[in-house]
């Protein structure tokens, strides 16, 4: 006679495989954390599925999108299966560690904003990886499982991601002070990729005309472009939060003051459904350091 268990008990396997898809996003990215196939992961799915007498999730190219059913049996069963993993991993005294909390974001944001937001969680014990990168690479990634969190310059689009805007970041032209009564169209340019995509909204947003320049200088990450731009390189847009101290001790001037400076809005984003106990310390981390260094 087949044994049936009237508790669930017999399902937990199951379910771990269900926290594991919810909270990476994908087949392949669950397999990945349980150390199983992807087809024996799809098999756990489809047995907990049948059990359920529902989908739990809706297949689509990027991943899965869980059903409303499914965020609610996450966000009920996260904190405690957190908590049996913490009691079984802590009969020695020892803790079994949580994995890593991906973090993407642009390189300078995550060196001058959330890498020392989170240095008290991970002298706590919470291990982080940051990936530097542009938003839509970065979202891509957040959808398909290799990411759990993503501060991005622009609101992510579709069901499989939800977002919450953090606060706007404000733009200034600065340059060294030797370039500060030189012609604009004489002064060179620093930035961020060969499209100018930051110097071209400011002349479109400030001057009022189109930037047809090439610029001087590229790179990619904001701190290099202010580095050289302090050195006498050039001029550059830069978030005030970036390069006020610069403004204050007379490092760089502004070159085009305005009451309406082009803004950028961040957003916090990631998948759908609770998030790991783990995850959440550091989201909120990151969302209140964001706020106040943009405040």
């Amino acid at each position: 006679m087949p044994h049936s268990s009237s508790d669930g008990l017999d399902d937990l396997p199951l379910w771990r495989a269900f926290l594991a898809i919810h909270a990476a996003g994908s087949l392949s990215g669950a397999a990945r954390t349980l150390g199983l196939t992807q087809p024996a992961v799809t098999a756990q799915l489809q047995a907990l599925e049948r059990t359920q007498g529902q989908r739990l999730f809706e297949r689509g190219a990027r991943g899965v999108i869980p059903t409303p059913h499914a965020d609610a049996l996450a966000a009920r069963l996260a904190a405690p299966f957190a908590g049996v993993a913490a009691a079984l991993g802590g009969g020695d005294g020892v803790r079994s560690p949580q994995p890593p909390v991906r973090v993407g974001g642009a390189a300078e944001l995550l060196a001058e904003i959330v890498a020392p937001a989170l240095a008290p969680l991970v002298a706590d014990g919470v291990r982080v990886r940051t990936t530097p990168g542009l938003s839509a690479a970065l979202v891509d990634a957040l959808r398909a499982g290799a990411l759990d969190l993503v501060v991005a310059s622009e609101r992510p689009r579709g069901r499989s991601v939800v977002s919450v805007p953090l606060s706007d970041e404000v733009f200034a032209l600065v340059a060294a002070p030797r370039w500060a009564k030189a012609p604009l169209d004489d002064t060179p340019l620093l930035s961020y990729a060969h499209d100018v995509p930051i110097l071209r909204r400011f002349w479109r947003h400030v001057l009022g005309t189109r930037l047809e320049r090439e610029p001087a200088l590229i790179a990619p990450d904001l701190r290099a472009l202010r580095r050289a731009a302090v050195a006498g390189a050039g001029a550059t847009a830069l978030p005030l939060h970036l390069c006020r101290d610069d403004l204050a001790d007379g490092r760089l001037v502004d070159l085009a003051p305005t009451d309406d400076p082009p803004i950028n809005t961040l957003f916090l984003a990631r998948r759908p459904g609770a998030l790991a106990p783990h995850v959440e310390r550091v989201r909120a981390a990151v969302e209140r350091a964001v706020v106040d260094a943009l405040a």
